[in-house]
């Protein structure tokens, strides 16, 4: 039972309804407003982590795939055997009607360039689909529109059909799997029975959306430091080489590389290669200090959230990069040769520790993306 008169005792209800339970009071008794004002201004300080960033979804329905970021910014595409003809939803949280439809002809390898152009060639189940309204902008490849009602319309006209393909083409856009798909958005956008839903319309206004979380940044520290000098450099390079050789790797000591960059002022950062597959290669990296004698912390990177379908959160150090202009530690899981699909990951240092700016995970290889524009389940400023 509560007691109205102790404050923490009210913050510690938890769940995703905290803010409102603090207003449940035993004994039939009522504070006054002051102290409702206050409490809610105590409880607001002491919600945990958890409640200040939507928790990042990724699913498969049939041939769709939903991912949704900490921002509850949700992005839809068929993947699959399409060679080539993909169709791209994707939706801001709030109230606000911010969306974007995107059907296009591409792929990383696929020869597009002396194909037709798409939009009079378009079929819905083998007739021809007619893009209604004046709000397309149509180039050869590629067909987009940002108003809502066009994009309501369209969705309208597909979402209980098979496919869009193409008048004399092998590509196959599948809509297996799409009113899933958007009704996995309405609901995690908590849109259900609103009036900007995608699929279960309602009479609740656009205001009743939540919107999206603050984003948080990662403040660059020290983002132009002073570059090693000569001898420097030299010194932190003998002694990554003497730490190199003295790591348990599998990798031939021949095809073994140290790097070595200015971190910050004070500090280096030094990686060394160490375990090699295919296409993918495992590195060790820490930070050094930049005077003897030479310290050295090892760099681990821990996620803030559990990707769906992960054991963890450490990130091990694949294909390991650091990007000088971004500041940014990066890392890339390929799931096969082509690099459509794995896992990437951007960090930056804050000081203390790396921290993450951007999760992104394609767990479908089907020839579309490279890593950079895989849809995000994480991002910070």
């Amino acid at each position: 039972m509560l007691n109205p008169i102790n404050p923490i005792e009210h913050c510690r209800l938890g769940g995703e309804d905290t803010l409102s339970k603090l207003m449940l009071f035993s004994s039939g008794v009522v504070p006054s407003m002051r102290y409702r004002v206050f409490l809610l201004f105590f409880c607001i300080g002491l919600l945990p982590t958890s409640l200040t960033w939507a928790a990042p979804a990724q699913q498969l329905f049939s041939d769709w795939l939903v991912t949704c970021n900490n921002q509850n910014f949700c992005v839809a595409r068929n993947v699959g055997l399409h060679h080539g003809l993909v169709m791209t939803l994707s939706r801001s949280a709030g109230a606000h009607t911010d969306a974007q439809l995107r059907i296009e002809l591409g792929g990383l390898v696929n020869p597009v360039a002396a194909v037709p152009a798409i939009e009079p060639r378009l079929l819905l189940d083998d007739k021809p689909l007619k893009l209604d309204g004046e709000h397309w902008k149509i180039q050869p490849k590629l067909l987009t529109t940002g108003d809502s009602a066009t994009i309501d319309a369209f969705l309208q006209q597909i979402q209980d059909a098979s496919a869009i393909t193409l008048v004399k083409g092998v590509q196959v856009m599948s809509l297996q799997g799409l009113k899933a798909a958007l009704l996995f958005i309405d609901a995690q956008q908590k849109r259900v029975g609103n009036e900007t839903a995608w699929i279960r319309k309602g009479s609740q206004p656009p205001l009743s959306v939540p919107p999206a979380p603050a984003l948080k940044s990662v403040v660059k520290v020290n983002p132009e430091p002073t570059p090693l000098g000569h001898d420097e450099y030299n010194d932190l390079l003998d002694f990554g080489t003497w730490r190199m050789n003295n790591n348990q790797c599998s990798l031939d000591p021949v095809r073994r590389e140290v790097w070595i960059t200015a971190l910050t002022d004070d500090k280096a950062l030094m990686m060394t290669s160490c375990e090699a597959g295919a296409y993918n290669t495992i590195y060790r990296a820490w930070l050094v200090s930049r005077k003897k004698p030479f310290v050295t912390t090892p760099i681990r990177l821990r996620l803030p959230f559990l990707p769906t379908g992960s054991e963890g959160r450490d990130i091990e150090l694949v294909n390991l990069t650091f990007n000088e202009k971004s500041r940014e530690l990066v890392t890339l899981e390929k799931g096969r040769g082509l690099g459509d699909c794995g896992v990437q990951t951007r960090w930056r240092y804050d000081g203390q520790r790396f921290r993450l700016v951007r999760y992104a995970a394609q767990p479908q290889c089907d020839n579309w993306q490279g890593a950079d524009a895989w849809a995000t389940q994480w991002v910070s400023g």
